[in-house]
């Protein structure tokens, strides 16, 4: 069968075709290096150069010196082999760190995939119960294969999680609670406390996940984690991703852990080891205690969400306390957070549109200072073609 595919055809049309019709036939890394005739097709890997892109809560000062030198390791030694062996060195540096076994792990090219999976083993059963406002797309797989709707909890005034709401919204057909925290895309952290006693209240009626994605980010993760409830033997699930404070998001590499038995039955969903790369789990295992550039990140995030409170300060604006690396900023009664998002990115700033029913809620993430500067002085601008139109 004849397929269309551009990319392929002028690859193969160019220089590389051409060598493979050399005498050898081979191509060595050594035989690349010295072909000056072989270029490596131009693609644009991140934002093109002008862009402030703050949509997506990345840290763009990653990966770390350290993850490159690994990934540029692994890609020439591994990349032409599976990565089941640095995914269970991983899965041995995580189960170590929390005193569990590697049953307990599962590592995924994200945490997406693990959340996704997680959703659709919990909705075989039931639905999701999560709050109003949450980081839902996960659990929005099962929805797009004709599986149930999530079970939404009002937030509270401010925007908050209710804890109490959810718990008492859990019935017989709630198979899984769904909790961000710090959540997205408030940016609001809960008390851990709080949280603590929900989840071992809450995982008597049912399964709970805590999606820990921003975790790394408060300076003191740890005490916020509910990991321990999970060697405790609570009915707890936990999701984390080196997207974040790591730097690695386009290295996709998540991990859930949980109970052995939890984790057999969400990883019935999935496709096991073979969803790894070589690049990423190399990234991953040399950022993991990588203590230094995860205060460096730290460091940069709050220069800039500094920035960014001030500037929203200044331009009559209010917006809520975050725990992360964005801002909810609130535009007003009569603010459109879509049209805010279209104004900001004829300036060449990218920013979030609307949530649900949020209409005058926008966020914003904190990327480059020199990013986060373009993002503070269209601020003006922005906001004069909303309200003019």
């Amino acid at each position: 069968m004849m397929t269309h595919n551009p990319s392929r055809r002028i690859f193969l049309g160019g220089s590389l075709a051409a060598t493979a019709a050399s005498s050898t036939g081979i191509l060595t890394p050594a035989a690349l290096a010295a072909s000056p005739s072989m270029d490596v097709p131009k693609v644009i890997y991140g934002p093109q150069a002008g862009i402030a892109k703050l949509n997506a809560n990345e840290n763009p000062y990653g990966p770390s010196p350290a993850a490159l030198k690994a990934i540029a390791n692994a890609s020439s030694s591994g990349g032409a082999y599976y990565a089941y062996n640095a995914g269970m060195y991983l899965t041995d540096m995580i189960a170590e760190e929390y005193g569990l076994s590697a049953k307990n792990i599962s590592v995924t090219a994200g945490s997406s995939l693990i959340l996704a999976f997680a959703a659709l083993a919990a909705t075989s059963k039931g639905v999701i119960l999560g709050p109003d406002l949450f980081w839902d797309t996960t659990s929005k797989a099962p929805i797009r294969q004709g599986g149930p709707e999530i079970k939404r909890v009002p937030n509270t005034a401010d925007l908050s999680i209710d804890l109490d709401a959810i718990y008492n919204a859990i019935d017989d057909n709630v198979a899984m609670v769904h909790i961000c925290n710090p959540n997205n895309p408030t940016g609001k952290i809960l008390d851990p406390k709080k949280l603590k006693a929900f989840c071992i209240k809450a995982s008597k009626k049912t399964l709970v996940l805590v999606d820990e994605a921003y975790n790394e980010l408060i300076e003191d993760g740890p005490s916020h984690s509910m990991i321990p409830l999970i060697k405790q033997g609570h009915n707890i699930i936990v999701a984390r991703t080196f997207s974040k404070i790591f730097g690695l998001a386009g290295m996709r590499v998540g991990y859930m852990l949980g109970s052995e038995e939890n984790m057999s039955f969400i990883n019935r969903f999935g496709l096991g080891g073979y969803s790894l790369n070589q690049a990423g789990l190399a990234a991953a295992i040399a950022s993991y205690k990588d203590e230094a550039f995860k205060d460096f990140s730290r460091e940069k995030v709050a220069q800039a969400k500094d920035m960014i409170l001030t500037a929203v300060k200044e331009n009559g604006l209010t917006a809520l306390p975050s725990s992360t690396n964005f801002v909810f900023v609130n535009l007003g009664d009569n603010g459109d957070a879509n049209a805010f998002q279209k104004a900001m990115a004829e300036q060449n700033v990218l920013i979030r549109g609307q949530y649900r029913a949020y209409k005058p809620w926008s966020r914003v993430s904190t990327g480059r200072i020199e990013d986060v500067k373009m993002y503070v002085d269209a601020i003006p601008k922005a906001l004069e073609a909303i309200y003019r139109s």
